[in-house]
């Protein structure tokens, strides 16, 4: 049969289709250097110390408090591989030289986990005004602001990087013991941008997610299993019965971070222990489903 069917010669002198890209069926950070704010301690520092165990190269936390002991144990685990650099988070242009004081040491940037936040539980009635500007500040705003900071670092230096949002379970559902409209509406915040941002820069090759934590156990929750009717709770809401280690949150966020993921962008995954994953399950659909 003759070569000339459908387009003849000039079928011919297309140009030919380009090699599928190598796929990593391995879920390693080996040889990356990732940035996460609010690492200092608390889930950040627990998100480091799992990428560190996974192979990553160097771990930075971008963070405005001052590194206290347990990132010095960790620190220390990890000799020359874990290090500290203040930033506001709240301040775009204090990111992106903290961007830029990393990838000048380190000579790159692979992931970025916008993970720095604040929580503040009580009547909406009773906020304040600062209390509200202040939450949105550095969970809604200062998101943003390291989210752009590094996507443009991305696409300056041409990485496919990958950015991870640390949402809340908060953002799909109330807590009535602990209710907070403003923090829950500021994740909701940021599960919404982690779709968008991954449809605006997937051209670049760039993967937005973000991951859900339920309750975990940090400074800022020590007094959940303290309540007289805990047990009780757990019973009533079901799952695994008790709180979450930082640590345990840390392979949604490797995963995520992981060439493995090359092409995943655009979701949550929830690491709630199985409270709320009926509900879960029904937004998610809601989410994806074509808009009238």
């Amino acid at each position: 049969m003759s070569a000339t069917i459908n387009g003849g010669a000039a079928a011919n002198s297309a140009a030919p289709v380009s090699a599928p890209p190598k796929i990593e069926t391995q879920v390693t950070l080996n040889g990356k250097v990732i940035a996460i704010t609010g690492a200092n301690r608390g889930i950040g520092l627990g998100i480091a110390e799992c990428c560190l165990v996974n192979g990553a190269s160097k771990v930075y936390s971008i963070d405005l408090a001052e590194p206290g002991e347990e990132f010095h144990t960790v620190s220390k685990q990890y000799p020359g591989q874990l290090f500290a650099i203040s930033a506001d988070v709240t301040e775009e242009k204090t990111v992106t030289a903290a961007i830029d004081k990393i990838i000048e040491e380190s000579g790159a940037l692979h992931g970025m986990v916008v993970n720095a936040g604040r929580t503040n539980h009580k009547s909406a009635l009773d906020f304040t005004q600062q209390e509200i500007e202040q939450l949105f500040a550095i969970n809604l705003f200062g998101a943003f602001y390291c989210a752009r900071a590094a996507a443009r670092a991305f696409i300056k230096h041409g990485v496919k990087g990958a950015i991870v949002f640390t949402a809340s379970m908060a953002s799909y559902r109330p807590n009535k013991r602990v209710p907070s409209a403003p923090y829950g509406a500021s994740k909701a915040g940021v599960r919404n941008m982690t779709h968008t941002l991954a449809m605006e820069w997937a051209k670049y090759g760039i993967r937005v997610n973000s991951v859900s934590p339920g309750l975990v156990n940090t400074a800022m929750t020590y007094w959940v299993p303290q309540q007289p009717d805990w047990e009780q709770q757990l019973k009533y809401y079901g799952g695994f019965p008790r709180l979450a280690e930082v640590q345990e949150l840390g392979g949604a966020y490797v995963y995520l971070l992981s060439d493995a993921a090359s092409y995943t962008t655009s979701i949550d995954i929830p690491v709630n222990g199985v409270i709320g994953s009926m509900f879960t399950a029904f937004t998610n659909l809601r989410i994806r489903t074509p808009s009238c």
